[in-house]
């Protein structure tokens, strides 16, 4: 890619992270407005829980965090705050969003890297093993298991691995944070769901490229099988899955939430799901933004990926 080119690449991702920021943002504020139920009520039940009094509690916090106002006045507020790079405070425990995402965010990272790990160890190799024979065993079992665990909703495939690892064998911890046992769990939940597609993209890359010229060539020239894979296969055959990874950060930011809550995961998705219930906004909506910028990020680094695999890609830009 030249100078130029990686030039007009930031300027558009620059451009793409503002759109997610306010679109994401006003979707967010909106879609709580309109939720059933009074919010002053539900962050005072938050802040203080429900007793007698929460009817005059929800009456300062009405006051005090300015929700008589307009809509509009609230709206360009935060929209304000946030091109000063301020996500604001909780209206729940009163500490700033920037400081709630920054705890919760890493362990969301390490979640999300354990998983894409594991998927990787998983999925590409099942599918290098069935599209160098396709039609084998290798590539009917690959199928079967892909459709399996891709069909499988991620809530009931964490529930049957807590069932088997946890309550059955012992073997690893149902919930918790600290530890790489605590963590397997939700990430391999994670991860036989990218693996399950992942593997049939690498499957179909593999097999293309073993039907190529270049590739039978290779063979005809009396290279190894495994010199011949290495050298000529791997590097094509990882353009689209690679490509793919894109399609992935949307499987795995959406699986965050289900996954991180019911394994008890101390991490942004979990945190979402508490925000959104006790409608404390400016939690909803610095999570959610910073769940649609890390889907930009991760897509910026999959396109220079690409592009650093295939020459031609880098040529024209």
């Amino acid at each position: 890619m030249t100078g130029r080119g990686m030039k007009n690449f930031l300027v558009l991702r620059l451009l793409q992270a503002g759109i997610v920021a306010v679109v994401v943002g006003a979707l967010c504020f909106v879609l709580m407005r309109v939720l059933p139920g009074d919010a002053a009520m539900r962050i005072a039940a938050g802040r203080y829980g429900p007793d007698a009094r929460i009817t005059d509690a929800a009456a300062k916090i009405r006051i005090e965090l300015g929700l008589d106002r307009p809509l509009a006045v609230q709206f360009f507020e935060w929209l304000g705050s946030l091109a000063r790079f301020d996500l604001g405070h909780s209206l729940v425990t009163g500490s700033p969003v920037a400081h709630e995402l920054q705890v919760q965010l890493g362990a969301s990272v390490w979640l999300a890297a354990a998983a894409l790990l594991l998927s990787l160890l998983i999925g590409p190799i099942v599918g290098l093993l069935g599209g160098l024979k396709p039609g084998g065993t290798a590539d009917r079992m690959g199928l079967f298991g892909a459709v399996t665990f891709r069909a499988v909703p991620p809530f009931v495939l964490g529930l049957v691995l807590m069932l088997v690892f946890s309550r059955q064998l012992g073997w690893l911890p149902p919930a918790g944070f600290g530890s790489p046992r605590e963590i397997l769990l939700p990430a391999l939940t994670l991860a036989l769901g990218l693996a399950a597609i992942s593997s049939r993209v690498t499957r179909n890359a593999v097999a293309a490229v073993a039907r190529a010229p270049y590739f039978a060539f290779a063979r005809y020239k009396g290279l190894p099988e495994a010199v011949v894979v290495r050298r000529h296969g791997l590097r094509n055959a990882a353009i689209p899955v690679v490509s793919y990874l894109g399609l992935q950060a949307i499987y795995l930011i959406e699986g965050v939430v289900v996954v991180e809550s019911l394994f008890a995961y101390p991490g942004i998705g979990h945190a979402l799901v508490h925000a959104i219930i006790e409608r404390d906004v400016p939690m909803v909506q610095g999570t959610a933004l910073t769940m649609g910028l890390m889907f930009v990020a991760i897509a910026a680094a999959v396109d220079l990926l690409t592009y650093w695999l295939d020459p031609r890609m880098g040529k024209n830009a």
